[in-house]
């Protein structure tokens, strides 16, 4: 996984933007590559029978 360099700069934006905090190219790109990491392993897209089998579950509970 690599950032390019317009990446970079519009993480480090956000970051001052957010934080009110310069950070280096460095360090933007260091977390910037971690941030995707973490959402590549946490966001599984659900499949079309995985979503039909929340629907129901969702019916049978009436959405506790």
């Amino acid at each position: 996984m690599a950032l390019d360099n317009e990446q970079i700069t519009k993480y480090q934006t956000l970051y001052k933007n957010r934080f009110g905090k310069e950070i280096s190219r460095e360090e933007a790109y260091e977390q910037g590559v971690k941030l995707i990491r973490l959402v590549e392993l946490i966001y599984k897209p659900m499949t079309e029978v995985e979503y039909q089998k929340l629907q129901e579950r969702r019916r049978q509970t009436g959405d506790l």
